[in-house]
């Protein structure tokens, strides 16, 4: 399916949308290992999400959904079944590293799969600690298809260093750690989101992070002591908006003259929120209101107008903290004037594309002038984008940034795959339209 998107349209108008989908990844997983029913309002009903539910549906975890909130009927944190087949991933590597660590946590034997796409991100930062404690985990040449046979209880208690600040593999590694003998203790060059950690306080566990001296420098150590006996209480929370996905409406206004956008009641917890700074930074018009907390994450409003953007640099913990956002980032910079240097982000070669590699071959399709480095990319941002067909690789967010850029650019934008939206994203042509965008699904491409 090819996305068409026809400038010429200011965007107006006031959002709310679904839960984000790092949060709702954990509450499933979580909610699944606590004891008791847990209720989950705004959860993402979207094609990742819908992987973690199958998911923990074949490891025995009963849940429903009641419109736009998931009940998950918890079965501890031994109470998975052990699943007749292989564990089907989908495209999610969030949940296959997710349920990499409760899987360990039950001891259980599973098998963890996915797409081809998902075979070919690296597992490699998850199987090795999870062998130091205790977990037989294979994988093949430190990828997918993951085999967990049996797990000893406890699991050994561990301190490990991650190389790259990583959520995903920090998650698996606390999730595991639930069922450890002692505390675990982890330490990240870069704090990375902090979801997990927040939502394992809520549910009664003790989680300690903080900054640290270790080894050659500072690091962000996070320190879990299991519960033991004690069960994990089941979650009862209202999911914020997706800040991920909110990245779009707004760098979509921001771009486009005479555009006036709200987005309500979205994720503003502070390792997310990079993408915020930067924009400001480049002189974005931008308006953030927190305004309550919901377990033990800030949420609240954020207003965008129109803005004359100019080129930045990005590097450090800010692209930690804006990981995800980098493709709708990366338009708002061609948008911009003057040079825009990404450095220290060659993460972003690990994820559903290429994503360096991928978006600067299609920003060039549409005029761009950028460069790929090895670990980022520069942009001689000139102000405009001029139209044309580009192609999604397959990945989600890559999709939504290049229809960013038709509302704005000299001539229609077509996304090949776009229909890859929904992995994250179900409505995104829905609230584009609803903000006054011209948005066309076509056959083909």
């Amino acid at each position: 399916m090819k996305l068409v998107i026809t400038p010429g349209f200011a965007l107006q108008g006031e959002l709310r949308l679904a839960g984000d989908k790092s949060l709702s990844h954990r509450a499933a997983v979580l909610a699944a290992l606590a004891e008791g029913e847990s209720r989950i309002e705004n959860f993402l009903l979207a094609g990742v999400t819908g992987d973690m539910l199958r998911a923990l549906a074949a490891l025995g975890v009963a849940w429903r959904l009641e419109d736009s909130t998931l009940v998950v009927e918890g079965r501890g944190l031994g109470g998975f079944s052990p699943p007749g087949q292989s564990i089907d991933c989908g495209n999610s590597a969030t949940t296959l590293r997710l349920l990499a660590g409760a899987v360990a946590a039950s001891g259980v034997p599973a098998v963890l799969d996915g797409s081809p796409g998902l075979r070919r991100r690296p597992m490699g930062r998850i199987v090795a600690p999870l062998q130091a404690m205790g977990v037989e985990i294979t994988a093949q040449e430190g990828r997918a298809p993951l085999i967990l046979p049996p797990a000893p209880k406890p699991l050994r208690a561990i301190s490990h260093t991650l190389e790259v600040a990583s959520a995903q593999v920090k998650s698996c590694l606390l999730l595991a750690g639930l069922a450890a003998d002692g505390p675990v203790h982890l330490y990240e060059p870069a704090l990375s989101r902090d979801h997990t950690e927040r939502m394992l306080k809520a549910m009664g566990v003790e989680v300690v992070s903080e900054a640290v001296v270790h080894g050659e420098g500072l690091a962000y150590h996070t320190c879990l002591t299991p519960p033991g006996e004690r069960p994990l209480l089941p979650l009862q929370l209202e999911l914020p908006g997706d800040i991920s996905a909110a990245a779009f409406p707004l760098v979509a206004a921001l771009i486009t003259p005479g555009s006036h956008v709200v987005i309500k009641h979205v994720l503003l917890n502070p390792t997310r929120t990079g993408l915020l700074d930067v924009l400001q930074a480049m002189g974005a018009d931008l308006r953030v209101v927190v305004q309550g907390q919901a377990g033990g994450e800030p949420w609240g409003d954020i207003e965008a107008r129109s803005s004359r953007l100019h080129g930045v640099e990005v590097a450090g913990e800010l692209v930690v903290r804006m990981i995800d956002e980098f493709p709708a980032f990366a338009v708002a910079a061609a948008f911009a004037q003057g040079r825009t240097v990404v450095r220290q982000a060659r993460e972003l070669r690990y994820k559903e594309s290429d994503r360096i590699a991928a978006l600067c071959t299609e920003l060039r399709c549409l005029g761009a002038s950028v460069a790929e480095t090895p670990d980022g990319f520069i942009l001689d941002g000139r102000g405009y984008l001029d139209g044309g067909q580009v192609d999604s690789h397959g990945d989600h967010r890559l999709a939504m940034a290049l229809a960013v850029a038709g509302v704005a650019a000299r001539g229609a934008v077509g996304v090949c795959g776009g229909e890859i939206v929904a992995e994250s994203f179900p409505d995104f042509s829905a609230v584009m339209q609803q903000l006054g965008a011209h948005v066309e699904t076509e056959e083909g491409c």
